[in-house]
């Protein structure tokens, strides 16, 4: 007697990403309710990032009505509703698939974003940057000292260790730093010129006396204003290319960073 084996998943759920979520999925799966078919039950974390979607972008996940969290294993017949980060309210802490919720002004970047990470210095936001770390070590300093980790590479926000992560859209980074501001709502939080864009260390005000012999001669001449790195020592003052990056904070507050051209 001929035995037919099936190769065909014996189990499959349903699930639906909504919002910003879907901008991980193909065109054809955006906005879509999708089947997942399984062998054997799997944690919905992983049911999640098979789809692209990198667990630390999840705010909330209901399943057959009920909120789960990341080791719920989903069974056949599930209905899963899958939500970002929520703007407009704040969900109850104990529907939450994270100790923590994901909005924190503290930041760490991987090394290909180094000059968000002085835009987001520029803005005030404390921002660790390295162009030497690795995978790793991103992951570690993110679950260590609770900064989001933003970065392109949605493999990197799939580690166990990272909780906080953020996948940047957008390429430009002027229209990133305007990304961050807006999804993280931090428009009243800026801080302009109170950090280093160097080194991330807090900007003190220095008399010119103090900061004399380490001025151009023309500087000195010109500005009587100054501030300096407790950190590294570097010296800030209102030269020209401080009116230019006064004219891009003013796009954030005036709600209008998405007028923001590519840098050339």
């Amino acid at each position: 007697m001929e035995v037919v084996v099936s190769t065909s998943s014996p189990y499959s759920a349903h699930l639906r990403f909504f919002a910003e979520l879907n901008d991980h999925l193909p065109p054809g799966q955006k906005f879509q309710t999708l089947e997942k078919r399984f062998y054997t039950p799997g944690t919905v974390k992983d049911i999640i990032e098979s789809f692209g979607v990198p667990h630390t972008e999840v705010e909330l996940i209901v399943a057959n009505g009920e909120s789960v969290d990341f080791s719920y294993l989903v069974q056949d017949g599930d209905r899963i509703g899958v939500y970002p980060v929520f703007e407009a309210f704040d969900i109850r802490p104990e529907l939450r698939v994270r100790r923590y919720a994901l909005r924190n002004s503290r930041f760490v970047l991987d090394v290909h974003l180094g000059k968000l990470a002085a835009y987001l210095r520029m803005l005030g936001f404390d921002t660790l940057y390295q162009n030497c770390f690795t995978d790793a070590e991103l992951a570690q300093i993110s679950l260590e000292q609770n900064r989001i980790l933003l970065t392109r590479d949605r493999g990197l926000l799939k580690r166990g260790l990272v909780t906080h992560g953020y996948w940047l859209r957008e390429t430009d980074s002027r229209r990133q730093a305007a990304e961050v501001i807006r999804r993280f709502d931090l428009a009243d939080g800026l801080r302009p010129f109170s950090r280093c864009m160097a080194c991330n260390g807090i900007l003190e005000a220095a008399t010119k006396e103090e900061v004399l012999e380490h001025l151009p001669p023309r500087t000195a001449e010109l500005h009587n204003e100054f501030k300096s790195c407790h950190r590294c020592g570097r010296i800030y003052w209102k030269g020209s290319h401080h009116r230019r990056m006064l004219r891009f904070i003013k796009t954030f507050v005036a709600g209008t960073e998405m007028a923001l051209v590519p840098e050339a």
